[in-house]
């Protein structure tokens, strides 16, 4: 007990260097190549978000501040929460005695005059909040089940009708908020009518916002937005919820295969698995995930295209206490679990890709020479290499799961001289490895040959002088 006190208290301490946007925020929009997110002067904006679920449900103020004041100074620049949250957020009110909705209908928000007394003061609240600590709000309209499940009078509580009006309200209300519209919420779109409710909120967000801000859609566990609504034009981006799996195959490549798709959009995994999650949701067989569990799909995802990344933790997303019936076995309270080292980690990936060029960075796993076992090199299941570089070939990046040699093609970097960094997803720091000449393949292996431990490779055109890796340009 004591060596885990002394180890949170270090990790307070390190979330006490405040990393959180001093500027105020910005719009965002579709970079011009349709891969990436940038504000409306073009500067790239590399989504870190958090799954906060039940946020505006089940925080009070006084948490809720302290809850944003610690994740903006972790690095994370996007909060999840639903306006209506899943587990009961229609009937159970919120920290103050507020429900939503007047008699459950979307139709009629449940507002009243004056400041601080009702639900939609406490959601301004937060909102503002977050805002004012650098932060956007991944916003959710409704969790899935209320356009999906039959939860009042053997329907859902969502129509076409009332679906289009909630939108138009709720986009007028947050018009000028530092936001971003995600639809769905955990729910399989299994019908001409469901998609017809969730193209009437789109629509009227757009009626209600202007237009100001992006939306996408969250989708169940193991699918993407792209699948159903890829081409529609309300969907600026696309999301998918890669879920609660520990290995590559089958879940996080499909990153790779929506950011393939045409027309071009941005993809991010707006649910890869949570830290201290039953691992595939078989905790007696699996056990429960870890920090090295989450580390790897940020990195999987990253380098198979994606334009940011979300992090979660499961005490998290549910804000559980011991006061709280706990959902699928949280580990921790949630005081305890939002200083967890996967949180901390986030902040390594988002500066690893911020310190080389942005705008123009691709998936290439051609990088990576394939062995002659193929499921060594690039490998399988936890054990999956990755690479990525720009468009210039000016840098290379190879996410390296484990400590074996690999090749690497050095003709994908440019120029006569090639600059090798091992960058440490755990700790941020950057080591150089030595220059060498750029020709035919080379051998590299991690400092800890035959152990689980993840490092990043990044090989640069030495001639670009670029700082390590993670420290800023």
């Amino acid at each position: 007990m004591i060596f885990r006190n002394c180890w949170l208290v270090m990790l307070m301490l390190f979330v006490s260097q405040d990393v959180s946007a001093a500027e105020p925020l910005s719009l965002l929009k579709v970079s011009e190549n349709k891969r990436f997110l940038v504000t409306a002067d073009g500067k790239p904006f590399f989504w870190l978000g958090d799954t906060d679920w039940e946020l505006f449900h089940r925080l009070d103020r006084a948490d809720a501040e302290k809850f944003l004041a610690i994740r903006a100074k972790q690095g994370f620049n996007v909060i999840q929460a639903v306006a209506i949250a899943e587990f009961d957020g229609n009937t159970v009110p919120n920290a103050y005695g507020h429900l939503p909705m007047i008699d459950q209908d979307p139709a009629r928000p449940a507002v009243k005059d004056g400041p601080d007394n009702d639900y939609w003061d406490h959601v301004d609240h937060i909102v503002d909040l977050a805002n004012a600590k650098g932060m956007y709000v991944g916003f959710l309209p409704t969790w899935g089940k209320y356009w999906h499940d039959k939860v009042k009078d053997g329907k859902p509580l969502f129509n076409r009708d009332n679906a289009e009006k909630y939108g138009e309200w709720l986009g007028a209300r947050y018009k000028d908020k530092g936001l971003v519209w995600i639809l769905g919420g955990d729910r399989v779109v299994e019908n001409d009518e469901q998609k017809e409710i969730i193209r009437a909120m789109a629509k009227g967000l757009r009626r209600g916002d202007g237009g100001r801000h992006l939306i996408t859609f969250h989708p169940s566990g193991g699918r993407g937005s792209a699948s159903v609504f890829h081409t529609e034009d309300w969907l600026d981006f696309n999301m998918r919820q890669n879920g609660h799996v520990a290995e590559y195959n089958g879940r996080y490549d499909q990153t790779k295969v929506d950011y393939d798709r045409t027309p071009a959009k941005p993809v991010i995994d707006g649910e890869p698995i949570y830290e201290d999650h039953p691992v595939s949701f078989k905790a007696s067989e699996l056990g429960h995930s870890n920090s090295a569990d989450v580390r790897r799909p940020l990195y999987w995802d990253l380098f198979g295209g994606a334009c940011g990344h979300t992090y979660g933790h499961h005490s998290m997303w549910q804000f559980w206490t011991p006061k709280r019936p706990p959902i699928n076995n949280p580990l921790l309270p949630w005081t305890e679990a939002i200083n967890q080292p996967g949180a901390i980690q986030m902040l390594h990936g988002r500066r690893l890709i911020e310190s080389r060029p942005f705008l123009t960075r691709i998936p290439d796993n051609s990088v990576i020479v394939t062995d002659r076992v193929p499921t060594m090199v690039p490998g399988a299941g936890r054990y999956r290499f990755a690479a990525t570089r720009d468009t210039e070939g000016t840098y290379a990046m190879i996410y390296v799961p484990t400590g074996r040699p690999f090749k690497v093609n050095m003709a994908k970097i440019t120029g006569p001289t090639v600059k090798a960094w091992w960058f440490n997803p755990r700790t941020g720091a950057a080591t150089v490895i030595g220059e060498f000449p750029n020709t035919g393949q080379r051998e590299f292996l991690s400092s800890e040959p035959g152990e689980q431990l993840d490092w990043i490779l990044v090989l640069d055109d030495a001639a670009k002088k670029y700082p390590p890796p993670g420290q800023a340009k």
